[in-house]
């Protein structure tokens, strides 16, 4: 089986190329589990951390080349998980890049996958920022996708598209709007959601964080442990198990800022928790006011995606998994 992940080099794109490297084995299209025999990770960057593992390929350049993704994903592949994306914070302040890789490097990648020798699964990593304006809380699955910021509809757009490539049999797509993912290691990036990180991992490393958004501010977040569960879920669920639509609200918990804050306080003391500062940013407050904090997933947990049982565990698992090693 070959697999191919778009956003290769990134967090997310790297903690799922290892659990399906130790998994070893996926379904393909027609439910048949197949042994994993090769690994593709395509980013416009080389790896920071390369995986050392035969069965690993790197492929590096313009994801809305469509040389750069011919050459990447082979007529015999079998699955794309389509992780790679411009963040919300950047798509919204250059239009012209986040629709040239959220929307243009999305529909070459689709393209490809038409003329493969099978219908490929498609795994497209979509936002709950789909959804915007007056909404009721919590967010039911069938809301209309109404986003209030370029990458929720870029994002929107991209959906549209996989649905519509199943519908006419060219892939098996699945499309999984991903709560915001805390607490991400490494530095912070341009997404307007950075800060969800930022205010754990910096005072955990002794640094001082900004928090831009007011402790009121309610997000629905997911673990990084947990998104990469529920990706290989939504790769894994059998396409009859799919009615009106391929798109999957991900299970996640709706928390507060100051809760995450009280959280750090209770798992790591006064002195670091301390180190969150409160300093509103009107852009960053603007784009994360668009989104709803609340959902109430049915097709998700269906699936058997999970959420995390509380942001102390989210620390945590953080702790454990990235602050240690």
């Amino acid at each position: 089986m070959r697999i191919v992940i778009t956003g290769g080099a990134g967090f997310l794109a790297s903690r799922l190329a290892r659990k399906l490297l130790e998994r070893g084995r996926l379904t393909d299209t027609r439910g048949e589990e197949r042994e994993l025999r090769s690994l593709v990770l395509l980013d416009v960057v080389a790896p920071a951390d390369p995986i050392s593992d035969s069965r690993v390929i790197s492929v590096t350049g313009d994801l809305a080349d469509p040389a750069v993704i011919k050459h990447a994903v082979a007529r015999d592949t079998d699955t794309v998980f389509h992780l790679a994306a411009v963040v919300s914070g950047q798509a919204e302040a250059d239009f012209d890049i986040g629709m040239r890789v959220n929307l243009d490097a999305t529909r070459t990648l689709l393209e490809r996958c038409r003329t493969l020798a099978a219908p490929p699964k498609f795994v497209f990593t979509s936002s709950l920022a789909v959804f915007g304006g007056p909404l009721p809380d919590p967010v039911p699955d069938d809301a209309p996708l109404t986003p209030q910021a370029s990458y929720g509809t870029q994002k929107a757009i991209g959906e549209l598209l996989v649905y519509d490539m199943t519908r006419k049999g060219f892939i098996d797509g699945r499309s999984l709007r991903l709560p915001t993912i805390t607490v991400r290691p490494g530095k912070p990036n341009k997404a307007a959601s950075s800060f969800a990180s930022g205010i754990i991992r910096e005072p955990l490393s002794g640094v001082d964080a900004q928090c831009p958004v007011a402790p009121t501010t309610r997000m629905w977040v997911q673990s990084p442990r947990t998104v990469i569960d529920n990706l290989i879920i939504g790769h894994e669920a059998p396409a009859r198990a799919f009615a009106h639509t391929r798109s999957i609200n991900v299970p996640g918990i709706c928390v507060g800022v100051g809760e995450m804050v009280n959280a750090l306080r209770a798992v790591a003391g006064d002195a670091v928790a301390d180190r969150v500062k409160w300093n509103h940013d009107p852009a960053i407050d603007r784009i994360v006011a668009t989104w709803a904090p609340n959902f109430a997933p049915k097709l998700g947990p269906a699936l058997g995606m999970k959420s995390d049982s509380d942001f102390a565990n989210i620390i945590r698992a953080y702790i454990a998994d990235e602050l240690h090693r």
